[in-house]
């Protein structure tokens, strides 16, 4: 089985670095299951591209197997030894671990810059078709191309098969795209050629970390990583909804009561519902996008005015959006108006293309700084709605809330809170990457000194 990676960054043969392993050499390794060889089949400062050959021994998996002495053919007909699989995986691992961790003590500043790269893996299967492979790669920013391959080109009539071949292209880190196929491969294969513990989902986070916990198919990933064993795999989705600093806000009713407590006074929540209504109705905003909609009441506002003709709610928990159902009850009263959604505000999304408006509300403070640029990217160059709508704590006015210690954020999940400074740098930043105007407005009571306890910015797509 064959997998390539090529790079256009210049210098290409930075690629060798990267992979700590050198391009002019031909390297051998001997694994458990076969040989793997590393070569480079291009090795210029213009393009350079990184061979791995996996030759996996049918024969000695065959005599290694335990469990049954009755001959099967899938001991003589196998398609181990030809299709990216989990064996590819634990190859990536073994051969370049070092790279998979970001590390290169030659380029220090290499491994954390995003670089132009192509991966192509000419047999894979897909155990679920065309539109799973999909579903897996494109959210996390690939361009892809697929092309299905027949059973026997020799006999048309078998039809198609279940392998692809597949190219991926995007600019991302060395770390990142490894981690990636790390686990997809033997997702997409649906079966693992080793036995699956607890061990498995310690390496699911690792390499899941910083993507894993908010991609639109996480569940899926999940339990095909880990064999679809029931207990592993809800133990994994426990500890990623735990442990992963970069999920997205939970939104539950919990979540959303504790930050209430302390804003109650004011009826806030309420105000910052009104306040984008309004503005939503004020700009003619018909197709509504909800982004974060948690537990649907800015969705439930929406819903009593026919002015919004179209509504969609998406947020990244299923929890999230079954409060969400259950609050609009369109478990039992379906309405054509509205749609929920799971999904990332990290993730390109077609689904959430097209709208009049999106909102985003109250939701920014619970992501990583490093994680805005690719909600940036999401929202205001591959969605790009007319009008959007995002609000976010004041840190400056936290000073006037009682109940809130000095120096306290006013929830547990908030990654920060910024001042109306920071928030107007921010949305001037925004303004000069992708082509909109911003406005300002503020929502609550006004401190003469200290501003308003949340801060709205109203972009509008230039003309």
């Amino acid at each position: 089985m064959l997998l390539t990676l090529t790079t256009t960054h210049q210098p290409a043969t930075d690629l060798g670095y990267l992979l700590h392993k050198h391009p002019d050499r031909l390297q051998s390794f001997e694994l458990p299951f076969g040989i793997a060889q590393v070569f480079y089949p291009v090795a210029t400062d213009s393009e350079c591209t990184m061979a791995l050959l996996l030759d996996v021994n049918a024969v000695d998996l065959t005599r290694g197997k335990q469990g049954s002495n009755q001959p099967s053919i899938a001991d003589y007909v196998s398609d181990r030894p030809y299709v990216a699989s989990s064996f590819m995986s634990v190859a990536l691992s073994k051969i370049f671990g070092t790279a998979m961790s970001g590390t290169c003590n030659q380029r220090p500043a290499l491994p954390s810059k995003p670089l132009p790269f192509r991966v192509h893996i000419p047999v894979l299967p897909s155990r679920g078709g065309e539109k799973f492979l999909h579903s897996l790669f494109v959210p996390l920013g690939y361009e892809i191309q697929t092309q299905r391959l027949a059973l026997d080109e020799q006999f048309p009539e078998w039809g198609q098969s279940k392998y692809f071949d597949l190219e991926l292209s995007q600019t991302i880190t060395l770390a990142e795209l490894l981690s990636h196929l790390y686990v997809l491969m033997p997702v997409l294969d649906d079966a693992k050629h080793y036995f699956v513990n607890e061990e498995e989902i310690a390496k699911l986070l690792r390499h899941g970390t910083g993507w894993l916990s908010d991609h639109p198919q996480r569940e899926e990933i999940t339990r095909r990583y880990l064999k679809r064993q029931r207990g592993l795999a809800e133990e994994a989705l426990s500890q990623m909804a735990g442990t992963d600093a970069e999920v997205l806000p939970v939104n539950t009713e919990i979540s959303e009561e504790s930050e209430a407590a302390i804003e109650k006074p004011l009826s806030l929540n309420q105000q910052r519902m009104l306040a984008v209504v309004e503005i939503l109705k004020q700009r003619g905003a018909k197709r509504v996008v909800d982004l974060g909609c948690g537990e649907g009441k800015l969705l439930k506002l929406l819903l009593a005015d026919a002015s919004f003709q179209e509504i969609l709610g998406m947020d990244v928990t299923y929890r999230s959006l079954e409060i969400a159902q259950r609050r609009l009850k369109t478990d039992r009263f379906p309405n054509d108006r509205l749609s929920l959604i799971q999904g990332s505000l990290t993730y390109r999304d077609d689904r959430i293309a097209g709208y009049d408006a999106a909102t985003v509300i109250e939701v920014i403070e619970h992501m990583d700084l490093n994680r805005l640029g690719a909600l940036e990217r999401v929202l205001f160059e591959f969605a790009k709605p007319r009008l959007v709508i995002i609000t976010t704590p004041n840190v400056e006015y936290n000073a006037n809330f009682p109940a809130l210690p000095p120096g306290k954020l006013r929830h547990r999940d908030h990654r920060f809170e910024w001042t109306r400074a920071e928030f107007e740098t921010w949305a001037a930043g925004i303004v000069d990457r992708y082509n909109y105007h911003v406005s300002f407005q503020p929502i609550g009571d006004l401190d003469p000194s200290r501003g308003a306890p949340t801060q709205m910015a109203i972009f509008t797509a230039s003309a």
